[in-house]
């Protein structure tokens, strides 16, 4: 689908980076300085779940201080995809974009956003990669390495998508690439919310291009990624693939017929 290059929509300045937060308080004061001098045209909206260790409260006292730093709070935790579905929505009806998804905890490095965005002249989804050549993980064990480079093989060989991180959550989408996916519909929770987007868009004919990135892993903080988030990814990439394969195989039938 071809889309005007970012510097020729009007008003394309107008970046909101999107920072789910939940018990963040140990990062987030951090991540939001090196955000704004990162890229200091960009807006920032963070979206609280209601964060017991009072995250929520901290970034208040920031944005009272500075007005290009939002609060969307939530009254309680729902899910890393719901906070994103939330975000978008808070940003598209104020006019922005370009629209980034940014985790809280210092893994993504704000340095490397300028590199996504002007990635956006020739895409209409980037997506920050850790497995493309360029990209890489800092002080993850060889388990979790082995787990995400796993996931993603099985997530491009059963979606067919053609992606080598589909999985990660640094990532900058043009405004109609948003308005044209049925957000309503997205209802995965945890991190496989990031396949399902980069799985409509492919499927919707978007073009999406891969940016290598350095991501670091947390020092400070508790990680959010669980049993359950993984078990979920796991069911929810086999159904989808299960169904993409079957109208895969009926459309076969179908021309034979």
């Amino acid at each position: 689908m071809s889309q005007p290059s970012v510097e020729k929509i009007p008003g394309s300045h107008r970046v909101l980076v999107i920072v789910p937060t939940y018990d963040e308080k140990d990062n987030i004061a951090a991540v939001l300085a090196r955000l704004r001098a990162a890229v200091p045209a960009a807006d920032v909206l963070v979206v609280d779940d209601n964060s017991p260790d009072g995250t929520g409260a901290l970034v208040d006292a920031v944005a009272a201080a500075d007005p290009q730093v939002q609060v969307l709070h939530r009254p309680a935790k729902q899910g890393l995809g719901a906070a994103y579905v939330a975000g978008f929505r808070w940003g598209l009806t104020r006019g922005y974009d370009v629209l980034v998804e940014m985790d809280a905890d210092g893994s993504h490095q704000p340095e490397q956003l300028p590199a996504l965005l002007s990635a956006l002249s020739g895409a209409d989804l980037v997506l920050g990669s850790r497995w493309v050549p360029g990209g890489r993980v800092v002080n993850w064990p060889m388990a979790r390495q082995l787990l995400s480079r796993g996931g993603n093989t099985y997530v491009r060989v059963l979606l067919d998508l053609g992606l080598r991180d589909a999985t990660g959550g640094f990532r900058a989408f043009r405004r109609a690439t948003l308005e044209s996916l049925p957000l309503d519909e997205v209802n995965s929770h945890g991190y496989c919310f990031q396949v399902d987007l980069a799985c409509r868009a492919v499927r919707h004919g978007f073009t999406v291009a891969e940016v290598p990135i350095a991501f670091v892993e947390r020092e400070l903080g508790t990680s959010k990624m669980s049993r359950g988030i993984v078990r979920e990814a796991l069911w929810r990439v086999t159904v989808w693939g299960v169904r993409y394969r079957a109208a895969q195989l009926r459309a076969l039938r179908g021309r034979g017929s």
